[in-house]
């Protein structure tokens, strides 16, 4: 074969290959579908979780991340101070209220 019929073979199967940035594509699907189904939500529960504990008032009733369920008396900035039953109180940190409890008889949503 000549020169130039070697080079235009070459040309041909170079044409013919896709593109480099084609090989990422399905890692970018991956991350998407890892952002739209895994951290986009996280997220979301978090900034809820944080406007609720944010939202902590006198009278609410929490549980602790140690699984404590007491009754709110006192609320600062960083300290909450709980009523654990009859007469035992003791002061929590804010940011380890785990969850505010609905009175009963509260419609769950």
């Amino acid at each position: 074969m000549s020169s130039a019929t070697l080079s235009l073979l070459a040309a041909g199967a170079a044409a013919s290959s896709p593109p480099a940035w084609t090989s990422f594509l399905p890692l970018v699907f991956m991350f998407l579908i890892f952002w739209f189904l895994i951290l986009r939500p996280q997220m979301r529960a978090q900034k809820a979780l944080r406007e609720k504990i944010a939202s902590i008032k006198k009278g609410d009733q929490v549980v602790t991340g140690g699984g404590f369920i007491g009754k709110v008396l006192k609320v600062d900035d960083n300290y909450v101070e709980l009523e654990l039953g009859q007469g035992v109180k003791v002061k929590a940190v804010r940011s380890t209220i785990a969850d505010i409890v609905p009175p009963p008889g509260a419609a769950n949503d």
